[in-house]
């Protein structure tokens, strides 16, 4: 027999079913609870509740020495190591590794459309020099609803692939230009001859003037991160992403939430935090020591950015890989910078330390991946950009998988009111 949650309210007990998932987390299905009972649950930030199933992303952080996390029942570090980032797309999107034929014809759709509208070219150019890469971003793929009118029906298979296809092909080169814009320089357009991370680069740092040579080490790390970013399941992004899509809006609206939720300091730019607080620390001298007391006082306001996360009471299995990688890079690219320096330090003194090691406070995804984005060169305000890009399959994959639900929905939470009871209006004169 199945097994059952007993809810007791008064005299009357209502059964529900207790669902368990393909690696056995289990969990209380109570659809249907207010119908039942009239009653809801009152979870905040939705910590203890699953508003969907999924069959993407899995992630296990809660018990062992080591943080588990799958994509399409792939470890991440099996595709780290032997796929570069549109492969890790198409699986996350079509929920198979591609053959190779596949593979071919997936890179020539996305190949042919890496140019955006010339008409954009105004939008552009209307930003101000200061404008945020990521506020630009977000406008700008909402914008591409306007001119990719053929990839709009959400109902239409042959429209929705395509406008995956856009959005892959067009975000490296929607991120370029805003930074472009935001230092003056002329826009880079894409050369499709190179591959998906050499095209970034290029369109990032290279000027008419001055062709830019790329390290290969610097393109191969750049891949490994944003497979690294693909899909994490239920956080703030992909959920925006998942709601908005459940009203029928078109891919692009979507993704343009996601973006905005992305660009939060407790979401995709916690490395630029980390890195802020690196460079305030040596600012203050480089007393590293200093701030590692001041995280472990009982009273402190001061915490030590880039540990833990929220997911993971242990190790992140992203940032182990990605571990090797800023040190790899930082053995083969030797850096007269004294924030590497205090990183180093910071890795070694949190993995020694009881306080930092009994807390499971090690050094997380965001520790590293603004330190390998500083050796590669891209500047702090272009990260979150870069997260946006490496996470834009799984929100495209999450997007249709809310279409392809069977009892789809529109998400719509309900809440526990706490204000006024209800009261007579006071006219204007009698205030």
């Amino acid at each position: 027999m199945a097994d059952v949650a007993k809810l007791i309210l008064g005299e009357k007990q209502y059964d529900f079913p207790v669902r368990i998932g393909t690696e056995g987390n289990r969990v209380i299905d109570i659809d249907g609870l207010f119908e039942r009972t009239g009653h809801i649950t009152l979870d905040y930030a939705f910590a203890n509740t699953g508003g969907t199933t999924s069959k993407i992303c899995f992630k296990e952080g809660e018990t062992g020495d080591l943080g588990w996390l799958w994509y399409r029942g792939y470890p991440v570090e099996d595709i780290a190591r032997n796929c570069d980032y549109l492969e890790s797309a198409y699986l996350l999107i079509r929920g198979e590794l591609p053959g190779a034929a596949q593979l071919a014809e997936f890179r020539g759709n996305i190949r042919r459309h890496t140019l955006l509208h010339d008409g954009m070219q105004t939008f552009f150019a209307a930003f101000p020099p200061h404008a945020h890469p990521m506020a630009i971003l977000g406008s700008a793929v909402g914008a591409l609803s306007i001119y990719c009118h053929d990839a709009l029906d959400v109902s239409d298979p042959r429209q929705v692939e395509l406008a995956g296809c856009h959005l892959l092909a067009k975000l490296p080169t929607i991120a370029a230009f805003g930074y472009k814009q935001s230092i003056g320089e002329p826009f880079i357009y894409p050369q499709n001859e190179l591959s998906y991370c050499q095209n970034f680069l290029h369109m990032m740092f290279a000027t008419p003037s001055e062709k830019y040579s790329m390290d290969p080490d610097f393109v191969e790390a750049l891949n490994t991160m944003l497979v690294l970013y693909g899909d994490h399941g239920q956080n703030c992004s992909t959920t925006a992403v998942r709601t908005v899509g459940s009203s029928d809006v078109n891919l692009f609206a979507c993704v343009s939430a996601g973006i905005w939720a992305l660009w939060g300091d407790l979401h995709g730019a916690s490395n630029v935090t980390f890195l802020n607080m690196l460079e305030h620390i040596r600012e203050d001298g480089g007393n590293l020591e200093k701030y590692l007391e001041l995280a472990k006082s009982p009273n402190a306001k001061f915490h030590l950015k880039g540990l833990g996360h929220g997911s993971y009471k242990n190790c992140d299995p992203r940032a182990r890989f990605a571990q090797g990688i800023f040190h790899r890079l930082l053995e083969r690219h030797p850096q007269r910078d004294p924030v590497f320096d205090l990183a180093l330090k910071m890795e070694d003194a949190v993995t020694r330390d009881p306080f930092f090691v009994e807390r499971h406070l090690f050094p997380n995804l965001e520790f590293y991946s603004g330190l390998i984005f500083r050796i590669i060169g891209i500047p702090k305000q272009m990260f979150t950009a870069l997260f946006a890009i490496g996470r834009l399959p799984g929100w495209i994959a999450h997007w249709a998988e809310v279409h392809d639900t069977e009892n789809r929905r529109l998400y719509r939470s309900r809440q526990l009111y706490l204000g006024p009871p209800k009261r007579a209006f006071i006219p204007l004169d009698k205030r």
